[in-house]
């Protein structure tokens, strides 16, 4: 069973999610809260593995949050999947960087919420479709086309892992790498972990944002 926990501080919200994985068999919603303020002690309170986080809130918002909820050592377990109706450039990453595995829009249908939760807790990075192109199209290097070495590379991988990296970074899965490098997707696999393992990321979101920061990834604007 799943533990979700939602924080919005929008009631309607709360409740039209909460029904919708209520009616999930294999996801149970354990708590909720009304704004980013209180949504560390939530998480502290009842330990899900999911929380959902709305990211423009009153008093605390849910970069913030996230921020709280990822660096806490007694919440490792706890993913954080942001949910919400701004999806542009920034939010992303800044959600991203305080350690969100995954971010969807409250526009999306049921399903995709549901599908989501189900994602992020197996692991994957999961960014919602317009999240991801408007990611991608405005921080990927022009050059870094599939099967391109990166330009800038990490010395503690090695030049295969540095290549995988930035697949990874370009939202390809594993079956994707696997079909783009010509190796098997167990191969991919065991790639993906032990990058994973080398850059102590949580999660695939977290490679994402990490390629940003280095390098692997820029602004537009600075290419």
């Amino acid at each position: 069973m799943i533990r979700v926990a939602i924080v919005d501080d929008q009631p309607l919200i709360r409740t039209a999610v909460m029904q919708l994985l209520r009616s999930e068999a294999d996801i149970e919603v354990v708590g909720e809260a009304d704004d980013g303020a209180d949504a560390h002690d939530l998480a502290r309170r009842v330990h899900p593995d999911i929380v959902l986080m709305d990211i423009r809130m009153p008093l605390k918002d849910g970069i913030q949050a996230t921020a709280e909820i990822c660096s806490d050592p007694d919440l490792v377990a706890t993913r954080v999947l942001v949910l919400t109706t701004f999806e542009e450039d920034e939010y992303v990453v800044a959600a991203l960087r305080a350690g969100a595995s995954g971010f969807i829009g409250k526009g999306s249908e049921p399903e995709e919420i549901a599908r989501a939760v189900r994602a992020v807790h197996a692991g994957d990075a999961l960014l919602s479709p317009l999240a991801t192109r408007s990611l991608i199209s405005r921080y990927l290097r022009t050059d870094d086309a599939p099967g391109a070495q990166p330009q800038v590379v990490d010395a503690a991988l090695t030049p295969r892992e540095n290549e995988i990296l930035v697949l990874i970074a370009r939202g390809l899965s594993n079956d994707d790498i696997a079909q783009e490098l010509y190796i098997s997707a167990h191969t991919a696999k065991t790639h993906v972990k032990r990058i994973m393992a080398k850059l102590d990321a949580h999660d695939r979101a977290q490679c994402v944002i990490y390629a940003y920061e280095t390098g692997m990834l820029t602004p537009m604007g600075e290419r």
